[in-house]
């Protein structure tokens, strides 16, 4: 799933079945993360704001396909909230008039920072229920743009969604490429209240700290879900590279080495997937596909 996907807990949770009643219990979505053996999810873009109505729609029917496609694959699907401080259309609205009461939902996980009034937060998680999506993997959001976070960080709004909504998985994040011990503590502590973890963008360049990352749960017999994040770079283009470099530590000198020796893009990232599981890193999530060829060109990656 960026984009992976969720848990709460233990969990006993739930979702749709076939027929689009609601089922008895949501899917234990920890304990399948918990699986030993790998995973590649995916992370998808909501259309931004602003779009003409067409274009838009476009998008969004692209992204209905992709979805579909790829809940037949059971592969899990995270739907970013404001990706990178651009407004995006909300996902569940969405969500609730193209996919809801299917069971494709079963496999989605979107995004919900704290970048939005308490209120709208509240009434997301509620949504989300009612949707019967797979979680909602709850983050701080990025301080440098956009609203003010209607809470200091992510672990709160979880603290708030987990009493209001019990069944909900939720899930938390992790940036390895800060202090990792400090990182992993985090994710061990008490008020974490997440049952699965998303991270920051890592790559084969950055094995080291997820190493460590890896290393300090361990220590602390943490045993919750982690879900790395990969990035498809398509180019070396170094107005793109240093672009993303204000979001996540980007290897430039590295990735432009790659495909100057010839690697393709879906190469690279391949082989930053299969370094992740050489170092116990199993569970991924691939950002950076675009929906009309995501089935396409995540089943080159996986078998890159």
């Amino acid at each position: 799933m960026s984009s992976g996907a969720a848990g709460h807990g233990g969990g006993t949770d739930g979702y749709r079945s076939d027929d689009g009643e609601r089922a008895g219990r949501f899917v234990d979505i920890a304990a399948r993360l918990g699986r030993p053996g790998p995973m590649v999810g995916v992370e998808l873009r909501p259309p931004r704001l602003g779009l003409d109505a067409v274009r838009g729609m476009d998008v969004w029917i692209d992204m209905y396909h992709a979805v579909r496609r790829l809940a037949r694959s059971d592969t899990f699907v995270l739907l970013t909230d404001d990706a990178a401080g651009d407004p995006e259309e909300e996902s569940l609205a969405h969500l609730a008039a193209n996919l809801g009461g299917t069971a494709d939902l079963e496999t989605v996980v979107p995004f919900l920072t704290c970048k939005h009034p308490l209120e709208y937060c509240r009434l997301f998680a509620r949504r989300a229920v009612g949707l019967g999506v797979a979680g909602v993997a709850v983050v701080g959001g990025d301080r440098s743009v956009g609203p003010r976070r209607c809470v200091p960080h992510g672990k709160d709004l979880r603290a708030i969604l987990r009493r209001e909504q019990p069944g909900l998985p939720l899930g938390g994040w992790a940036n390895p490429h800060r202090d990792p011990v400090e990182q992993a503590r985090f994710v061990a502590a008490d008020d974490f209240s997440a049952g699965f973890v998303l991270t920051q963008i890592v790559s084969h360049h950055s094995l080291g700290r997820v190493e460590r990352f890896q290393a300090e749960l361990e220590r602390m017999n943490v045993k919750i879900p982690i879900v790395y994040g990969v990035f498809l770079y398509r180019s070396a283009n170094p107005r793109t590279l240093d672009y993303l470099n204000r979001y996540f530590p980007v290897p430039g000198r590295e990735i432009t080495a790659e495909f100057a020796a010839g690697s393709s893009a879906d190469e690279i990232c391949a082989r930053s997937i299969r370094r992740l599981r050489e170092v116990g890193a199993e569970k991924v999530y691939v950002s950076n596909l675009r929906s009309r060829e995501v089935a396409v060109r995540l089943g080159r990656v996986v078998g890159g």
